[in-house]
């Protein structure tokens, strides 16, 4: 993968980040995404943000290679301490962390946020967290999409402010627009995480030390709203 061939990943979240964008990608890496979206004329300035001074040193080559110096600052930042008001920013990449890790950045600088941007975020799991996040804040999620790619499954979240948002806990579990589309990529993910937890209940049935009884309940509510939303596809598709 380089600036001029990303990953089906990086593709994908390029594919949200609205036309003429200013955008700002937070632990940018080597800088791909951002320079791959200026060279195609995609997006008009970005700021790419690293808080590791490899990989910001990796980015700042990048830009420089493609000479893209006047169109993409790099900083070295803590998460969205990259961005500066004057940066105009129409939209904030964040991608290939866990959802936690996401859902923190967002939370420890918004008043850096102005509220008008759009969120473009991939985590690594977490997502439950991150969406929880998304709905305090006031954030609806206009787009959801579920890829597979080197046998690991990805999740790109793309939100807008938009006041008031309330999601079901199982909404915030699954992703309330995947729920809705029930692809065969989001089936399949969950029918491989419904056995992964099955075995986990199974192991804890026969763990030598008892297991906290909130512990032993969170993961078999869980197992049983993945059990239901895979019967309500299969009684659907009877249909």
């Amino acid at each position: 993968m380089n600036e001029h061939t990303l990953s089906m990943r990086l593709e994908r979240v390029a594919a949200h980040i609205p036309a003429e964008a200013r955008l700002a990608d937070i632990g940018s890496d080597h800088g791909y995404l951002p320079v791959a979206l200026m060279r195609r004329g995609a997006i008009t300035a970005a700021v790419a943000g690293e808080v590791a001074l490899t990989p910001f040193r990796a980015a700042e080559r990048t830009v420089r290679e493609n000479e893209l110096e006047q169109h993409i600052t790099v900083r070295l930042a803590s998460g969205l301490a990259a961005i500066e008001p004057a940066d105009g920013i129409t939209a904030i990449s964040i991608c290939g962390m866990g959802g936690e890790t996401i859902r923190d950045i967002l939370d420890s600088d918004k008043a850096r946020l102005n509220g008008k941007e759009r969120l473009v975020l991939q985590p690594n799991g977490g997502e439950q967290p991150l969406r929880q996040w998304l709905m305090e804040n006031g954030y609806r999620i206009v787009c959801e999409e579920l890829l597979r790619e080197n046998r690991f499954f990805y999740e790109i979240i793309v939100a807008e402010r938009a006041g008031p948002v309330s999601y079901t806990a199982e909404e915030l579990y699954f992703g309330p627009l995947q729920m809705q589309a029930r692809r065969p990529e989001f089936l399949l993910k969950w029918q491989h995480i419904l056995r992964h937890k099955q075995q986990t209940l199974s192991d804890f049935a026969q763990a030598r030390q008892a297991v906290p009884e909130d512990k032993v309940r969170e993961v078999a509510q869980q197992a049983r709203w993945i059990t239901e939303l895979l019967s309500t596809n299969v009684n659907s598709d009877g249909q």
